[in-house]
């Protein structure tokens, strides 16, 4: 097949630096949590009906970055080793990722960006704002902060979610998590498949009737709940039965507000929990949506601040040690969970129609939210990757990315069960 040559044209390359110059000899430790995300990166693009930087006069926004950036030493410094406009009509979703700049890490890191932004300036209207990194450096809400504390810096306004970069440490003992994580640590590397992205978007009045008939029998679900059981049982049903892995669901989830006490939001670094929910004594059998749904719900509130500090003990006791990078999103399916991020501005989850997430209220121009958000994971192996995130709608509406080997995706997209929800078919196609 014919290379397609990329729509996206790059006229410039800036580098933009904190305006207050960091002192020689600081520097920011990586946590043996963060170490451990060395495999993967994060892409995030926020599209925008009207360009929010008038004129096309990109010159403040430089400013207003870089002011910024004197907050995050830690995104300005270097690596050291110790030892609904047409494109989100017509784009392909690897076609995307051209809105993000990337390239991977050099042999000398002290000349490499760990970050990088992109404005993207769409010939029909309407702008992007790519934002690249390491995973090592930041999680997704991380990098929500990040940008909605520039964003609200550039209004003249307080920022809501000032950074923090630091956490205090305890210790622990073993748990069922960190017997997940020492078996992921070797587990042996799968054959390298091509992967392909689709992205749906559901309407806060299908969720509404979807979580109406669940939580008769599970009161408690949730959005992500219900999806995230949906997604799994439907691409179970297009893997072969020797496909133990799809068996295995890893839900990654925010701990942010899970600690006691917890952590501030405007946490800067990696604040994910990974754990397994397998599908045990089904007998061949599939799993009800309805079922699925409940056993999710009780998996992700079960995870208590045990399980949350045990692995961190784990990461840091292995940290330094010979032990090898290894996929945190892998090789199992892996379901990610942005619910954390929806009530921060005090809505309840659900309840109110025009609750926002955090990532809608990024409005570099008062009232200018993004018409959509997008957060793709790099480096994703294995069973696929599925990532459920609010919607531009607010409520219930969500967005779910899904990451599959290429000759599934389009038989996800066909699938009956959940073209019964009525998605809106943001991206999709082949890499």
């Amino acid at each position: 097949m014919a290379e397609v040559k990329s729509r996206v044209n790059v006229y410039s390359k800036l580098t933009v630096v904190s305006s207050r110059p960091i002192g020689p000899g600081k520097t920011h430790c990586l946590s043996g949590l963060d170490q451990s995300m060395g495999l993967h990166t994060l892409h995030t693009i926020f599209y925008y009906r009207v360009n929010p930087f008038p004129n096309s006069d990109l010159t403040n926004h430089r400013v207003s970055l870089s002011e910024h950036l004197s907050s995050y030493p830690a995104v300005t410094g270097r690596l050291a080793r110790a030892e609904d406009d047409e494109w989100l009509r017509s784009a392909r979703g690897s076609e995307e990722l051209d809105l993000t700049a990337w390239e991977d890490m050099p042999d000398d890191p002290s000349i490499w960006s760990p970050f990088r932004i992109q404005i993207n300036d769409f010939e029909g209207g309407g702008l992007a704002i790519g934002l690249s990194c390491t995973h090592m450096h930041a999680d997704l809400t991380s990098l929500l902060t990040l940008v909605k504390s520039w964003a609200e810096l550039h209004r003249g306004e307080p920022i809501s979610h000032p950074p923090v970069f630091h956490r205090q440490l305890s210790s622990n003992t073993n748990t069922k998590s960190t017997e997940f994580y020492a078996k992921k640590s070797k587990a042996e590397p799968l054959p390298q498949v091509k992967m392909a992205t689709a992205t749906f978007r559901f309407s806060n009045l299908m969720i509404k009737q979807c979580l109406s008939q669940i939580h008769v029998t599970c009161p408690g679900a949730t959005p992500f709940d219900a999806l995230a059981a949906l997604f799994w049982m439907r691409i179970l049903k297009l893997k072969p039965p020797a496909h133990n892995h799809t068996r295995k669901l890893s839900i990654c989830i925010d701990f942010r507000r899970r600690m006691n006490p917890p952590l501030p939001l405007g946490y800067f670094g990696n604040a994910l929990h990974f754990s397994q929910l397998p599908l045990d004594a089904l007998d061949g059998d599939i799993l009800g949506h309805v079922a699925a749904t409940r056993l999710v719900h009780l998996h992700v509130a079960e995870v208590r601040d045990e399980e949350i500090w045990s692995t961190i003990d784990w990461f840091e006791s292995n940290r330094g040690q010979s032990m090898p990078h290894f996929r945190m999103y892998g090789p199992e399916l892996t379901c990610v969970s942005l619910e954390h991020t929806i009530d921060v501005l005090g809505g309840e989850n659900g309840n109110n129609g025009t609750c926002q997430s955090l990532m809608y209220e990024v409005m570099f121009k008062k009232d200018e939210r993004p018409v959509h958000v997008s957060c793709h994971v790099g480096n994703v192996e294995g069973k696929g990757l599925i990532t459920i995130l609010p919607s531009s709608e607010g409520g219930l509406g969500r967005t779910v990315m899904v990451t599959l080997p290429e000759e599934e995706i389009d038989k996800l997209c066909e699938d009956e069960a959940i073209l019964g929800l009525e998605p809106a078919m943001i991206m999709n196609g082949r890499k």
